[in-house]
């Protein structure tokens, strides 16, 4: 069969779920990922055929795709940050808002990198791993910790981490109990901690994607309506006690809870608290610095 029959089809079973430029990009993101032939190549060779094996093989994909499962999932793979992520279904897709987040870190310790001791950085939630491994990556007089709930997104971020050439020490436990903080992270203080955290309400579920909501895993989305900053409490106790004096916290946040946020850093002791918009001029990113 031909590759532009297959394209053909593609476009006859998805345009009406994905748009035209969308199907087009998922057709050649599935031919380089698969067969190793890229746009170029088929411009080049239009009559170009794979055997029946390889076939069954893209259309496979052009079902999951049917079933809006992300074509990042499809793949294994996405790009965060300029560098290469291996995700699954235990681990979130990376945001751009999230490399935002990760900009202004760098953007805000570059400075301090140069002309200041080594120092420590603990990224709480890491899921892939995209936020501690792309910190680690720009900032190499960093020491970087993350930590996640998931046995499995340890396991992907490691891994992630390994493809990438970082060192991240990993470690598994539930930032939520607090119990575990003293044994955890007895002999550990930090000059930066970053969290990304499920901030998803479920009165907001009804405003996502079905690609998103089928498939991306919820223990690292969604937060009950009645205690929708539980995580963030939890994280700002923490840094409280394990950030050295003047250390910064950083957060991802929801949109909606801007406000609820300052007032939360104000109450945990923390100081010249900035909320910064996201490209889409929605509040996304907060930044506090320990009292």
């Amino acid at each position: 069969m031909k590759l532009k029959e297959i394209k053909e089809r593609f476009h006859k079973e998805l345009d009406a779920i994905y748009g035209k430029d969308e199907v087009r990009s998922f057709f050649y993101l599935l031919i380089e990922e698969l067969f190793d032939f890229n746009r170029l190549k088929l411009a080049l060779d239009p009559e170009k055929s794979i055997t029946k094996s390889e076939v069954d093989t893209i259309l496979k994909a052009l079902t999951r795709l049917k079933d809006q499962e992300p074509i990042q999932y499809i793949i294994g793979e996405t790009e965060f940050y300029g560098l290469p992520f291996k995700v699954n279904e235990n681990t979130l897709i990376p945001r751009p808002e999230t490399e935002e987040l990760v900009n202004l870190i760098i953007e805000n310790t570059k400075e301090k990198i140069e002309k200041d001791r080594s120092f420590s950085i603990l990224d709480i939630g890491t899921g892939t791993g995209c936020i501690a491994i792309t910190l680690a990556k720009n900032l190499p007089n960093a020491k970087v910790y993350a930590v996640d709930v998931s046995a499995e997104a340890i396991e992907k971020a490691k891994e992630n981490a390994a493809l990438n050439n970082v060192e991240v020490a990993f470690i598994e436990t539930d930032i939520l109990d607090k119990e575990s903080w003293d044994v955890k992270f007895s002999a550990l203080e930090f000059d930066i901690i970053v969290s990304n955290p499920p901030y998803v309400r479920e009165l907001e579920k009804q405003q996502m994607k079905p690609n998103v909501l089928n498939n991306e895993p919820h223990l690292a989305l969604f937060v009950g309506d009645e205690n929708p900053l539980l995580f963030y409490k939890a994280i700002s106790k923490f840094a409280d006690r394990k950030l050295q004096s003047s250390g910064e916290l950083y957060f991802e946040i929801n949109e909606y809870l801007g406000k609820e946020m300052i007032a939360l850093l104000e109450e945990n002791n923390f100081r010249n608290i900035e909320l910064k918009q996201d490209f889409f001029r929605k509040d996304r990113m907060l930044k506090g610095i320990k009292k």
